[in-house]
């Protein structure tokens, strides 16, 4: 369990054979059984919330007295308006529905039971009171009759806030949302702190919601162009880089340029006979193209200087990339990788967002400085909530660590197979259980030591958030620094736990053993690790910004259509965001892929010189990249220039 290894064990990995081992043995025991006992841990927090009542408050509702709507209640003690039947009101309405405090997660409207919610506007009082007589409906407080709605003097108090909105039921949950999306924009000006004038917020949303058809377009759209560069890369992985390269160049050029075309377009346009809330849009948009077409210069110059810079190394990742594109012919189910995780974390997400709420309405019934009734966990039951938050990080880091787990176990079979036509029916399936059978618990501890990194850089940008302006500079700069550097400790740890996964799925050993090891390869070979790993991480991240760039161009032309009535600067944002997250998913395989072929490779020229007895298991593809790069060498040698110091820890000879 420790990460101290004695003599014998480091004398043993020194004569580690370093291939797949067909007689496997569990790893990590302990912490298995830890991660188990925490998952129960989460189990108990769902069972306490719903045996307390949680579930039933939640999905039915309840009212500012404790009463659950839809069934009958218990009375509770110094409550007044507590302990009512409410079997026929199953849904829950708000007397101010716009008035949430959502900052302070605390409703400032009380909340009744009631058997229907207006699906019409009622303006006045007197249709508030039609309303209750039609449809057994009572919208004001339970101590206030139909019949004296128009007549008491406390009906501005007890009676909603006119006019009330036309409202609907949440599907599942029986309470009564408005249906006028002007109610939530209200919602996001109390969050969204940062804009002074509404007005912007206001045609923001509207614009949104005008542009949703064309968002879900284009969102789609960046998965297609995600599918087929995926394709791509099986089938001309050899002059993939310089396909990236010019489309990338091409593209940051085109859509410089169009945008720049957009601006001198839309400003020599006249304004004479525009509305005055019409010319506020064309203004909105006129200067978010300025911005866009700036950043985009900026960011296509930085992007040319990048790629002059490297320009000689971008031949070290061709062999690589050509390697990685058979292993997805060989392994097509590698594509859907991202799916199934994605799947997995959406299936864990919903249900600790389901306990959260659960955990909100939890707890034994206290009655507010306002005088209505709230629920609270007292005791040490009240620190489920950082538990709960634990494993939010814990178990998301696990099912990721767990795909990372089976690429790296399927691509090692892979490479240490010779011959390819004796690979197992399925590879994924056969690492999958594998994982199952042997390694959770080492991906159980990797995943932990991530979370134990993550949880301090979140607490600090939370103190960071709250203390904004209140801070000095000194301190300020403190925070950040912190900030800063666990961000980079975490990249780090999850570039070493990626890389003791693949120890683990070829010596299966267990995770501080296999760190070990992985880092001491790394350590020799990094010379290897630049010019190759990073090089390949850029020739992908091109790749995503070719995405990116495509659907935002396409968002672009389809959203210039609508630059009349609507802002789509939202809209863009949006689309972009959400193809950077797809093209993301899937080149991460493609990713994860290429470094684990390096450790493989770097593990190969290690321990193997082709030799009788010591073959080398790379891909032909491989050698004669390293044929060529020693003829490289010898020819850089000459004149003793840095590229032969480069290529030499890349043709050791053993």
């Amino acid at each position: 369990m420790g990460c101290c290894s004695s003599a014998s064990s480091a004398a043993q990995s020194s004569k580690r054979e370093w291939k797949p081992l067909e007689d496997r043995s569990c790893t990590d025991i302990p912490w298995l059984l830890l991660f188990i006992l925490f998952c129960i841990g989460m189990g108990f927090i769902c069972g306490f919330s719903i045996a307390t009542g949680a579930a039933a408050r939640l999905v039915s509702g309840y009212d500012s007295y404790g009463n659950i709507c839809g069934q009958k209640n218990a009375k509770l003690e110094a409550i007044p308006n507590s302990g009512m039947d409410h079997t026929h009101r199953k849904y829950v309405f708000f007397l101010d529905p716009c008035n949430l405090d959502l900052i302070n997660r605390k409703i400032k409207s009380i909340a009744l039971c009631v058997t229907a919610c207006p699906r019409q506007e009622l303006k006045t009082l007197s249709d508030v009171q039609k309303f209750a007589e039609m449809n057994g409906s009572a919208l004001c407080s339970y101590n206030l009759k139909p019949s004296e709605y128009t007549t008491s003097s406390k009906a501005s108090v007890l009676c909603p806030k006119l006019p009330v909105p036309a409202s609907a039921p949440i599907p599942f949950f029986h309470r009564c949302a408005p249906v006028n999306i002007s109610c939530y924009a209200k919602f996001a000006e109390a969050l969204i702190t940062f804009v002074s004038d509404n007005s912007v917020l206001h045609r923001l949303i509207s614009g949104v919601m005008t542009s949703k058809e064309i968002i879900l377009g284009l969102c789609l759209l960046s998965l297609v162009l995600s599918m087929i560069l995926m394709v791509i890369i099986r089938y001309i992985s050899r002059v993939l880089v310089w396909i990236l390269t010019i489309l990338v160049i091409l593209g940051s050029l085109g859509g410089t340029g169009v945008l720049w075309w957009l601006y001198a377009k839309q400003r020599r346009s006249p304004k004479e006979t525009v509305i005055p809330e019409q010319l506020q849009i064309a203004e909105d948009n006129l200067r978010a193209l300025l911005i866009y077409a700036i950043s985009a210069t900026v960011f296509t110059v930085i992007l040319f200087l990048i790629m002059l810079v490297m320009r000689k190394r971008v031949a070290l990742t061709i062999a690589l990339f050509h390697v990685a594109g058979k292993v997805f012919i060989h392994l097509p189910l590698l594509v859907f990788q991202p799916f199934w995780t994605f799947f997995a974390l959406v299936l864990f997400w919903a249900y600790w967002i389901m306990t959260l709420l659960f955990l909100g309405t939890a707890g034994s019934a206290v009655q507010n400085e306002q005088g209505f009734v709230e629920f609270r966990v007292s005791g040490p039951l009240q620190y489920m909530w950082w538990f709960h938050a634990v494993g939010l990080i814990w178990i998301s880091e696990f099912i990721l660590a767990c795909q990372q787990m089976t690429v790296a176990g399927a691509v090692v079979t892979y490479y240490f197979t010779r011959d390819k036509r004796n690979l197992p029916f399925t590879p994924i399936l056969a690492s999958v259980n594998r994982l199952i059978r042997y390694h959770l618990g080492t991906v159980a501890k990797g995943s932990f030591i991530i979370t134990l990194v993550k949880i301090p850089r979140m607490i600090l940008m939370y103190m960071h958030s709250q203390l904004k302006g209140k801070e000095n500079a000194c301190a300020r700069c403190v925070l950040k620094s912190c900030i800063c550097c666990l961000w980079c400790l975490e990249k780090c740890l999850n570039y070493l736990n990626q890389n003791a996964y693949t120890a683990t799925a070829i010596n299966s050993t267990n995770f501080c053993t296999s760190a070990k090891d992985a880092f001491v390869i790394l350590v020799e070979n990094a010379l290897r690790v630049a010019a190759i790993n990073t090089v390949g991480d850029f020739m992908l991240f091109l790749g995503k910004v070719l995405i990116v760039c495509s659907t935002g161009l396409a968002g672009i032309m389809l959203l210039n259509y609508q630059q009349d009535y609507t802002v789509w600067v939202l809209p863009l944002i949006i689309v972009c965001l959400f193809a950077f997250l797809v093209a993301h998913c899937f080149l991460s395989i493609y990713e994860m892929v290429v470094d684990v072929l390096f450790l493989c490779f770097a593990i190969d020229t290690k321990y193997n010189d082709g030799s009788p007895g010591r073959e080398f298991y790379m891909d032909k593809v491989l050698m004669e990249f390293v044929e060529n790069s020693r003829k490289a060498m010898k020819e850089a040698g000459k004149g003793g220039v840095a590229d032969a110091r480069e290529l030499k820890p890349m043709l050791k000879r053993r």
